[in-house]
């Protein structure tokens, strides 16, 4: 763990109002010239269909230069975590205590803070080490989130939800604010439809985020040249689906579509997450 002050605090941190005076850092904190970072937010309670767009927009990052920030916190930040170290993302979280393990919050997540300093991202808090989470901890926390941010991504947020002040620090601090649309009888979505409903930009796919962020997806090569079975096996799973359905529903030999998902998930076509396949 090191303790940077001054100049050594990221420049972007230092030009928001009440920027930190010193920040803790475990790990490595990726460059800032070198990528681009996404603030991903959403609320602890989270719908499953606000989960598996979490997974899903972040899974159609994979390959580019982008970091993904959020809170470490019990909830949709810990789904944005994971996801971004299964899609070979550098993460970053900021927990709303100090880094010192004794003390880190959530405590059920300080194996995924481990993952996180080890696959070659950061922890980051301005609090001292050993300072315990408290209730005015986590607004104070979400500014360095957004600070830090190119750009802030809400999955879902109702009415009351914390994330709420994470969306709206966004406009203060003049960052891009990307949100995802939800159903308009849904208390997840209250406050993000709200939101898009005050001009922020609507999140579709992760091409949009890719585009707000500054990426010329146009030079990406999308049309993968597939054999005719993985054809079938990629119509198939345009939505996640477990093995035995795919296996029942593509009429191949069960052996032989085995060793076809097997070798479609080693060229990273696809994944196998929580007892479903899906596109990677």
């Amino acid at each position: 763990m090191i303790k940077v002050t001054g100049k050594d605090i990221p420049a972007r941190l230092l030009e928001i109002p009440e920027p930190p005076k010193q920040l803790y850092i475990k790990g490595e904190l990726p460059e800032f010239s070198e990528n681009k970072y996404l603030t991903v937010v959403g609320s602890r309670h989270f719908s499953n269909y606000g989960k598996f767009v979490c997974e899903k927009l972040i899974s159609g990052l994979r390959g580019y230069p982008i970091v993904i920030v959020s809170g470490m916190a019990i909830g949709m930040d810990t789904i944005a975590h994971r996801s971004a170290l299964s899609n070979n993302l550098k993460t970053v979280a900021v927990p709303g205590s100090g880094l010192d393990k004794s003390v880190l919050y959530p405590r059920t997540n300080v194996r995924l803070a481990e993952e996180i300093v080890s696959s070659g991202g950061a922890l980051l808090s301005e609090f001292e080490p050993k300072e315990t989470a408290k209730i005015y901890s986590f607004p104070r926390r979400n500014r360095i989130e957004v600070g830090l941010a190119d750009a802030i991504l809400v999955i879902e947020a109702g009415q009351k939800s914390g994330t709420l002040i994470t969306a709206r620090l966004s406009v203060d601090y003049n960052r891009t604010l990307l949100v995802v649309p939800g159903p308009i009888f849904s208390p997840h979505h209250e406050g993000s439809n709200q939101f898009l409903r005050l001009g922020a930009t609507p999140v579709l796919s992760s091409e949009d985020i890719l585009d707000e962020l500054g990426f010329d997806i146009s030079k990406k090569n999308f049309k993968l040249e597939l054999s005719d079975s993985e054809q079938i096996i990629f119509k198939l799973i345009s939505e996640p689906r477990p093995r035995d359905a795919i296996i029942k529903l593509s009429g191949l030999p069960v052996q032989e579509c085995n060793i076809l998902l097997m070798q479609m998930e080693i060229k990273g076509l696809i994944k196998e997450m929580m007892g479903e396949i899906r596109i990677a």
